[in-house]
């Protein structure tokens, strides 16, 4: 790694509003808002909207097309046209 080309990285708060979780991370972020830790320490915190606290794919909350169900639908409802043809 070369020496004084990559950006320094700090310690971080990233706070999930919605979720109510917050994370302790190192990134290269920086906000003028901060946050006194659970050690005591004081540390710059960045709010964000999602996290993996509250994003549906990692929360199990998603919603799963059933795209089958749907073309099973449709040739129930319009018939298999294409398939009278041949």
């Amino acid at each position: 790694m070369k020496h004084g080309i990559h950006p320094e990285t700090r310690p971080v708060v990233f706070r999930d509003r919605v979720a109510g979780v917050a994370f302790l991370t190192r990134s290269t972020a920086s906000s003028a808002n901060t946050v006194e830790w659970e050690d005591g320490t004081t540390y710059p915190v960045i709010d964000v909207e999602t996290s993996s606290a509250s994003h549906p794919f990692y929360t199990g909350t998603r919603r799963i097309m059933d795209s089958a169900g749907r073309v099973e639908r449709f040739e129930r409802r319009y018939g298999r046209a294409g398939a009278a043809r041949r």
